[in-house]
C-alpha cells in the first residue's frame, strides 16, 4: 500500500498540485470579487486563453520528450499576418485555413528535422524559428492588417451555449484548444506513439537502445507542436479579426510557463498534458482577478505566473528526489 501512494503520488503529485493551485486561486478570486464566480467568468479563460492552449498542448508534447519550442509566438504572427493578407488579396477561406495549417505543420516539421538529423539544440532550432517566422510576418506586412472576410467573422462571432449554464457560452473558436488537448490525451496514453515520447524523455539513449524510432518521433512531435501553433494562429487571428507581425510576443514563454506549472519537469519524460490545461487556467484566474481589481499593473500577471513556475520546478525536484531515493532503496 506504501509502494502504491508512493508511485502514485510521484507520477500524479505535481498534477494534482496544479489542480489545487488553480482551485485556490479561483477561490480566492471569487472571494475577493464576487463576480468572479459567475459561470461565465470561468469560460471567460477559455476564450482568452483559447491560442494560449492550443500552443501549450503541443509545447507539453515537446517538452516530454526532453525538447523545447520558442517558435511558438512567431509562427502564430505569421499565421495571422499570412492568412490575413491572403484574406485581403481574395484569397477563399477556405483554400486559406488549409494552407496556414500546412505551413505551421512544415515550420514544425523542418525544425525537428533540424534538430534530429543535424544535431543542433532544440534551443537554438527553435529559436531560429521564431526568429524566421516573425522576420517573414513582417515581410509580408508592416502594419496591422484587418480581416472583414464574412466566413472568419462568422466563425468569430457564432457563440457556443453551454449545456446546464443557460448564460453562459464560449465561441467556436474556443473548442480548438480542448479537442487539440483531447487529442493530445489519447494520444499520450493510448499509443505506442505517446509511449515512445516518454521514453525518449526519460532517457534518449536508452529507447535508441531499444530499438524505438526516436528520430521520426522527435520530427512528428515537432510537426504536431507547429500544427498546434498554426490552429492557435487562427484562433488569434479569428478572435481579433487582424493579423500583425506583433501579435502573440512572448507566448512562448507563457506556454512554457503553463505546461511548467502543470507539472511536466523540463528534463522530459515526466508530466501530463491535462496539467497544462490547468496551468493555462492559472494563468486565465491571475489575468481576471488584475481586471476585477482594476488598479494594479497587467505586469503582475507576468509575477505571479513567475513566482507558480518557480515554486513548480522546486516541488518537481522534491518529487524527482523522492523518487530517487526510492529506486535505490530498493
Amino acid at each position: 500500500m506504501k509502494q502504491r501512494t508512493k508511485f502514485f503520488l510521484t507520477r500524479f503529485g505535481p498534477l494534482l498540485l496544479s489542480f489545487v493551485v488553480f482551485v485556490m486561486v479561483y477561490v480566492i478570486g471569487g472571494q475577493l470579487y464576487p463576480a468572479m464566480q459567475k459561470p461565465q467568468v470561468f469560460f471567460n479563460f477559455f476564450i482568452n486563453d483559447a491560442s494560449l492552449l492550443c500552443v501549450s498542448v503541443g509545447m507539453t508534447m515537446v517538452i516530454l520528450t526532453g525538447g523545447i519550442d520558442l517558435s511558438v509566438g512567431g509562427i502564430i504572427a505569421l499565421i495571422s499576418a499570412a492568412s490575413a493578407v491572403m484574406l485581403r488579396e481574395g484569397a477563399n477561406p477556405y483554400l486559406v485555413i488549409p494552407l496556414m495549417v500546412l505551413l505551421g505543420t512544415s515550420l514544425g516539421f523542418v525544425q525537428g528535422w533540424i534538430i534530429s538529423d543535424l544535431k543542433v539544440q532544440p534551443f537554438i532550432a527553435t529559436l531560429m524559428g521564431l526568429f524566421f517566422a516573425r522576420g517573414m510576418a513582417y515581410i509580408i506586412t508592416l502594419a496591422s492588417v484587418p480581416i472583414k472576410d464574412p466566413i472568419y467573422m462568422k466563425i468569430a462571432l457564432t457563440p457556443v451555449h453551454i449545456p446546464l449554464f443557460e448564460k453562459a457560452y464560449v465561441y467556436l473558436t474556443t473548442l480548438v484548444g480542448p479537442i487539440l488537448l483531447i487529442v493530445a490525451i489519447y494520444i499520450s496514453y493510448f499509443t505506442r506513439f505517446g509511449r515512445n515520447i516518454y521514453a525518449i524523455g526519460s532517457n534518449e539513449q536508452s529507447a535508441m537502445l531499444m530499438g524505438l524510432p526516436v528520430r521520426r518521433t522527435k520530427i512528428l512531435v515537432y510537426a504536431f507542436s507547429g500544427f498546434c501553433s498554426a490552429m492557435g494562429g487562427l484562433v488569434f487571428s479569428m478572435s481579433l479579426l487582424a493579423g500583425y507581425g506583433q501579435f502573440a510576443t512572448g507566448m512562448e514563454l507563457d506556454s512554457i510557463a503553463a505546461v511548467v506549472i502543470g507539472g511536466t519537469a523540463l528534463t522530459g519524460g515526466v508530466g501530463n498534458v491535462l496539467g497544462t490545461l490547468f496551468g493555462v487556467l492559472i494563468h486565465g484566474s491571475i489575468v481576471s482577478i488584475l481586471q476585477f481589481n482594476g488598479t494594479l499593473s497587467s505586469w503582475w500577471t507576468r509575477i505571479g505566473v513567475g513566482l507558480l513556475t518557480l515554486i513548480a520546478i522546486g516541488i518537481q525536484s522534491i518529487f524527482y528526489l523522492r523518487q530517487k531515493r526510492s529506486d535505490k532503496s530498493s
